[in-house]
């Protein structure tokens, strides 16, 4: 059973993308629910940081007590002041990432957690227009992307500041002046860094976006590859394919140059401060202003800068990426949810639309003033041409969509006004086109029915005439999908027709839901279908014209609009539209 129809019009319509206060916002709140996870860690970086300046601070102490003339026992202790700082460092350091990892892991499981939940919640009619390229790629490269910015990137820009800022307040406590020399780079730095992240988001949107683009192209026509060999499609495809690709190598090419630029001159800042110390604190050695164990020291805590302002450099690049594809996966909650209706419909009420139009985003109507009774228990057939607007009607009065005016009811309640769950338990939309699960056959019954017995789900699948069920060699644990055993159309759409008897719901709508079966499979299973439901109410959309004879009434609909509604016999007595295609389609039988 499934609750939507994979019905689009018109082109894909790309899902929001949050703006930087929500992405913030969202930053924020993963650290004060880890807050003593990240409290932890970075108390203990800064204490690794604290006992990687004490080296050169006592390598400092070493060349003025030698200059001085100073005896050896006392360069030995400090010495091994160093070598004790170095192991103090490494076993801080290790500690500290350890506890980084695991809030990494806690926050990346958290952030593909809420990801799944909104998607989740998206309504159907949302998904559909978005297309499965960009909601696919949001799903695998964004959530990868962030799950590495939050494991590595964060961390190590993190705690690079955390450096930095104690390397250049130790090269203050030795003398203001070589403090003020150690951020000879940094205009530099900061003036390439600033351009950078002017241009770097949106660059990197657009990247994650023709990405999308790409995926969504590429699934089409792998989807589609027996109807692009049945049509001779192939060069058209292959052209749509390149001009996604050429799409993204232009975006890749953009982001590319901004790395052209950004980082060598930011690896040109890097030898700024030390040849800075060592040119002006000569200088200063000279006018006895400083030791030269301080310009020593000082000269070493620029070398130690230049790795902490690298990691911050290079891991900004990868950042912005994270935060692109942050701000993708949150857009996905930025769409309004389904509404959440709270009202209840008593059982076997009817099924009513009044003065129903509807149209697709950026379309004209393609329903105009449906007005139609269905009646508890009956059995309603829906024919006309293509076009006519039957899957549109059907997805109304599931409420999967909402019409432009009018009104869908059951027993006098809107349907949009219903509790979505209780809707869906109430009305059922079945489909031609239906998803096998990765799973076993219990599995992908168990949707349907999670407290379904063994019996209860071979009991459904006979029902539907699954005779393939018999041959498989480990029954209801068989395992099905990409790797395993791939299902038949027309099985499939058993399957999916066995969830809906194990559903059982009050009014069932057939979209062409046989259409993969054959004629002679699809009348049995009608017919099998029609003894399991007996007293439901069936709303059928019929290609094939016998399920509109066995129906209680039919209604043609033509343009948009309800034309006939009757009976097989009296539509057919009265020789209008219906009549037409019944003798038609019977004469093709005969």
């Amino acid at each position: 059973m499934t609750g939507d129809a994979t019905h689009t019009a018109g082109p894909a319509q790309a899902l929001p993308v949050a703006d930087r206060g929500t992405v913030r916002r969202s930053v924020a709140e993963l650290a004060r629910a880890e807050k003593r996870s990240v409290s932890l860690a970075l108390a203990l970086h800064i204490a690794a940081a604290v006992a990687g300046l004490a080296a050169p601070w006592f390598i400092g102490r070493i060349v003025d007590r030698v200059s001085a003339g100073a005896p050896a026992s006392g360069v030995d202790v400090l010495a091994l002041a160093i070598a004790g700082c170095v192991v103090a460092q490494i076993l801080l350091s290790r500690t500290a990432q350890n506890v980084g990892n695991r809030f990494g892991e806690r926050a990346n499981a958290t952030l593909r957690e809420d990801f799944v939940a909104r998607t989740l919640r998206l309504p159907i009619g949302v998904v559909e227009r978005a297309g499965t390229g960009d909601l696919a790629t949001r799903s695998s490269v964004d959530v990868t992307t962030v799950g590495n910015a939050v494991r590595q990137v964060v961390p190590t820009v993190l705690i690079a500041a955390i450096r930095l800022l104690l390397i250049v307040g130790a090269a203050f406590l030795l003398h203001p002046a070589l403090g003020i020399l150690i951020l000879a780079g940094a205009p530099t730095s900061l003036t390439v860094a600033r351009w950078y992240l002017r241009r770097a988001p949106q660059a990197y949107l657009a990247e994650g976006e023709a990405g999308s683009e790409l995926t969504e192209s590429l699934t089409a026509t792998a989807e589609g590859a027996r109807t692009v060999e049945a049509l001779r499609l192939a060069g058209a495809r292959t052209r749509e394919g390149t001009a996604r690709i050429a799409r993204q190598w232009q975006t890749r090419r953009a982001t590319l140059a901004l790395r052209t630029v950004f980082f060598p001159v930011v690896e040109t800042g890097y030898a700024l401060p030390a040849a800075a110390m060592l040119l002006a604190g000569g200088y200063f050695l000279s006018e006895g202003w400083v030791t030269l164990g301080a310009v020593v020291a000082a000269t070493l805590y620029a070398q130690q800068s230049i790795e902490p302002i690298d990691h911050i450099m290079i891991f900004l690049e990868q950042a912005q990426r994270g935060v692109a594809s942050l701000s993708r996966i949150l857009g996905i909650g930025l769409v309004a949810p389904e509404p959440r209706g709270v009202a209840t419909a008593p059982p076997g009420q009817r099924l009513v639309v009044r003065g129903a139009r509807f149209c697709y985003p950026g379309g004209r109507d393609v329903l105009h003033g449906i007005d139609l009774e269905v009646r508890p228990g009956e059995r309603l057939a829906v024919v006309g041409p293509s076009g006519a607007g039957k899957s549109t009607l059907a997805r109304l009065l599931a409420g999967i969509d909402l019409p432009r005016e009018g009104v869908v009811s059951l027993g006098g309640v809107a349907v949009t006004d219903l509790d979505p769950a209780e809707r869906r338990r109430r009305i059922a939309l079945v489909t031609q086109e239906h998803h096998v699960f990765i799973g076993t056959v219990r599995d992908n019954l168990a949707f349907a029915a999670p407290g379904a017995s063994d019996q209860d789900m071979c009991r459904a699948l006979a029902a539907v005439d699954a005779d393939w069920f018999a041959e498989l060699p480990d029954g209801l644990d068989t395992a099905l999908g990409d790797g395993a055993r791939a299902l038949h159309p027309a099985d499939a759409q058993q399957l999916a027709l066995a969830r809906l008897v194990l559903a059982d719901p009050h009014t069932l709508i057939l979209d062409e839901a046989t259409a993969a079966l054959d004629p002679t499979t699809a009348r049995r299973t009608e017919r099998s279908l029609a003894a399991v439901l007996h007293g439901r109410t069936v709303i059928a959309i019929a290609h094939r014209l016998y399920t509109a004879h066995d129906a209680d009434r039919v209604a043609v609909l033509e343009q948009g609009r309800i034309t006939e509604l009757g009976s097989h016999d009296e539509l057919v007595r009265a020789g209008g539209a219906y009549a037409a295609l019944w003798h038609s389609w019977h004469g093709d039988k005969a």
